[in-house]
């Protein structure tokens, strides 16, 4: 383990675009049930404007399901079930990236703004369904999505995570500055997915483009 990482007991990774390569576009097929969704919901017959409605809500709220449930009261469960309904078949095992996060010293955890049924699906068809000691959805942050600071509160206070000696990778790199303000190490897989060249940088501590390689370059080859 490099010098850097010796200190780390919790081991957090994000689900989407972070387990598994941002080019299977997963989000791509719910973003276009999202708006959908959207569509639906507001009796919108132009989907353009449900697109721009959901963007907007996502902006101002985290996700479009928190805007969704400010602005009308939806049903969660519902909306998670349906913009979830997507086939998986884009996503391949991934063997290589299974060992190494087995062979990571301490507990490993995800922490999405998905609902643990998707992240399950989702880790058994990448098989990393024993990978994990537990998934902290968006039910278990009372939908209070990330980057909201209560999500990782409530993650924390779940699992008895100490932020001092926690490492969080994420691909979305505004998702890292609240687990930065709370001591956490922090992770971007800068993979095209977010951020422009001149946002602010300052609470990433590492930056990397492939997990799998980036883990291998902190154990090396030894089994």
């Amino acid at each position: 383990m490099l010098p850097a990482f010796a200190h780390i007991h919790a081991w957090i990774f994000d689900l989407d675009n972070t387990l598994y390569p941002a080019s299977a576009d997963l989000f791509g097929l719910m973003d276009v049930r999202m708006t959908a969704y959207v569509a639906r919901t507001l009796g919108i017959g132009d989907l353009v404007e449900a697109r721009r409605i959901q963007k907007s809500y996502f902006q101002q709220h985290g996700t479009t399901l928190a805007g969704l449930m400010a602005e009308h009261a939806i049903d969660p469960h519902h909306y998670l079930a349906d913009v979830h309904d997507i086939d998986l078949d884009v996503l391949d095992e991934d063997r290589r990236l299974a060992g190494l996060i087995a062979r990571l010293p301490g507990r490993k955890l995800v922490f999405t703004n998905g609902d643990e049924t998707y992240a399950q699906r989702v880790l058994a068809k990448l098989g990393l369904d024993e990978t994990f000691e537990a998934i902290h959805d968006i039910h278990a942050c009372a939908y209070r999505p990330k980057p909201e600071a209560a999500s990782y509160a409530s993650m924390i206070e779940a699992f008895g995570i100490d932020p001092q000696t926690s490492v969080f990778v994420e691909d979305m790199a505004r998702n890292l500055a609240p687990a930065k303000a709370l001591g956490m190490t922090t992770v971007w897989i800068d993979n095209g997915s977010e951020q422009g060249h001149d946002a602010d940088r300052s609470f990433v501590d590492h930056i990397i483009t492939d997990l799998a390689d980036w883990l291998h370059s902190l154990l090396g080859d030894a089994q």
